[in-house]
């Protein structure tokens, strides 16, 4: 690409940034034909149409839009896709390329610089000079007022991560004082970011992920310019790294948590193929708060810890004690109902979106609240417990994890597992313990198991149990002492998009004088 006569006047590119997400062929042929489908909304606009000129579905599908996340597909059909891809990006400037409220605020400038940034390589031999000099200046003029952004530290080191990619990339003295700021900013800012075990602050194992794919991008960006990387960017990919196994279960997707989804197999095998330290992921996270229980082909991960402080809450979730489980490689229980990806009920965003106990309608103390941040609209989770502690146990083939909090008025809570690591036999058992003042009237309490989208559920005749039989697997009966046993519609999320699945509901009835406990156990089926 060559030069512009204003911003930074760059020569060019110095490297070829490359982004080591996957990139989907059969999502760039749809957005050939002018299909643009987003979190399971979609506009189309036929081919050679403008995306730009439309009404969007959602707030969310407008980020995903201005955020450019999509030209890597369009650029994997080939010559066409790359064409399209520029045809669309002009057409963006035209439409956006002055500042405007929301195509430059927060999420969406800092996801279109990092993906123009990689897109770069593959566009140079498409564009003419004057285009070429016009990217590079749009770029860079995107990346200064990225690198400029401040407020809520929530994104803070995603921002500077991506301006020193820019910063890397182009050959450009203005480049290289960006790219050297950035780098002193993401000392201070990944350790804020990244707890010591690697999980992210805001305990979503999805915003990890791909914190540590931007990480490689630039790691590779310095190592491309033959400079090592600083030690909290390289520190910051090993933990990551490592966290990301944890949260990998055996069917090659992660827990879903706090706002995350289990991402596409492809794309966490993507994300760990150059990781050095592979080996068998640790038990726990002391620092992040999940603990990981397995035996003879069920595995559990357990979220054993409070909701994220208020600063890393745009996404997080009121689900203390939620589970996740998988079976023989199928997903069996998911963790969480609630996507940040998508326009889901903000009612899933509380302990009715969670594998965990509910008592009554209540949100264990945490609310959202709705505020105005950077010149954007945050929802964020306030309130509830701050501690939650957890103990664990093993004595030869079993192993036990206690989850208990105080977030329930008048009572206090603890979620008891208990794995037979050599029958792969997981009990539960839900106990409310009163506390203080626990009020006059019984209160009913909810256990629910979110189902994966492919598991088929039906209840015995008895009401006491139920068969869990994942899609081409063999079945798992839950079974439980609860008051009461029910199915109910439910939902899961994935790339932003519903799926419709089932809930099963075990219910009962907590008093003030003795307070309540649920026991369940789930095992092979024997039928």
């Amino acid at each position: 690409m060559a030069a512009g006569a204003q911003g930074l006047r760059t020569n060019g590119l110095a490297i070829r940034p490359r982004d080591l997400r996957p990139a989907d062929p059969a999502r760039g042929e749809r957005l050939l034909a002018g299909q643009f489908t987003f979190g399971g909304e979609a506009i189309e606009v036929g081919p050679g149409g403008d995306p730009w000129s439309q009404p969007t579905p959602s707030q969310r599908f407008a980020v995903a839009l201005h955020g450019f996340d999509w030209i890597r597909d369009l650029l994997a059909v080939g010559e066409a896709g790359g064409r399209e891809a520029l045809r669309l990006w002009l057409a963006w400037k035209r439409a956006f390329g002055r500042p405007a409220a929301f195509a430059w605020s927060r999420l969406p400038l800092e996801r279109r610089v990092f993906n123009l940034v990689c897109a770069a390589p593959a566009l140079a031999p498409l564009v003419s000079d004057a285009e070429g000099g016009a990217y590079i200046d749009s770029l860079a003029r995107q990346a200064r007022r990225l690198a400029a952004e401040r407020g809520d530290p929530d994104r803070a080191a995603e921002r500077a991560v991506v301006a020193a990619l820019v910063g890397a990339s182009l050959a450009d003295k203005a480049a290289a004082a960006m790219l050297d700021a950035s780098l002193k900013r993401l000392a201070r800012l990944i350790p804020e970011a990244v707890l010591r075990d690697g999980v992210h602050a805001s305990r979503s194992p999805q915003r990890g992920l791909e914190l540590l794919f931007d990480l490689l991008a630039l790691d590779d960006a310095l190592s491309q310019r033959g400079a090592p990387s600083p030690l909290e960017v390289s520190r910051g990919v090993d933990r990551l790294s490592a966290a990301a196994r944890f949260f990998t279960l055996s069917d090659g997707r992660l827990a879903s948590f706090h706002g995350g989804e289990g991402a596409n197999p492809a794309r966490v095998a993507a994300a760990l193929a150059l990781d050095a330290g592979a080996g068998e992921p640790g038990k726990s996270t002391p620092y992040g708060g999940y603990h990981r229980l397995e035996g003879r082909g069920l595995q559990v991960l357990a979220d054993a810890g409070a909701p994220p402080e208020p600063a890393w809450s745009d996404e997080a979730c009121a689900q203390l004690g939620a589970l996740a489980v998988v079976v023989d490689s199928d997903r069996l229980i998911v963790g969480s109902a609630w996507s940040a990806s998508a326009d889901g009920d903000e009612v899933l965003r509380g302990p009715a979106g969670g594998s965990c106990l509910q008592l009554g309608a209540a949100w264990a103390g945490a609310v959202v609240r709705r505020r105005r941040l950077a010149g954007a609209q945050v929802d964020r989770l306030e309130g509830g417990p701050t501690e939650v502690k957890a103990e664990r146990r093993q004595h030869g083939e079993a192993v036990w994890l206690d989850i208990a909090h105080a977030g329930w008025p008048g009572f206090g809570a603890t979620r008891r597992l208990y794995l037979d690591l050599a029958a792969g036999d997981l009990r539960g058992e839900d106990s409310l313990t009163p506390v203080g003042r626990p009020g006059r009237a019984a209160s009913e309490l909810t256990i629910r198991f979110h189902l994966a989208p492919e598991v088929a559920a039906s209840l015995a005749v008895d009401g006491r149990s139920a068969l869990l039989r994942p899609a081409g697997g063999a079945g798992w009966r839950l079974r439980s002492d609860a008051e009461a046993m029910r199915l109910a519609p439910g939902l899961s999320y994935e790339d932003g998009a519903p799926r419709a699945g089932q809930v099963l509901m075990l219910t009962g009835l907590a008093t003030p004088a003795e307070g309540a406990r649920v026991r369940w156990r789930l095992t092979r089926d024997a039928g």
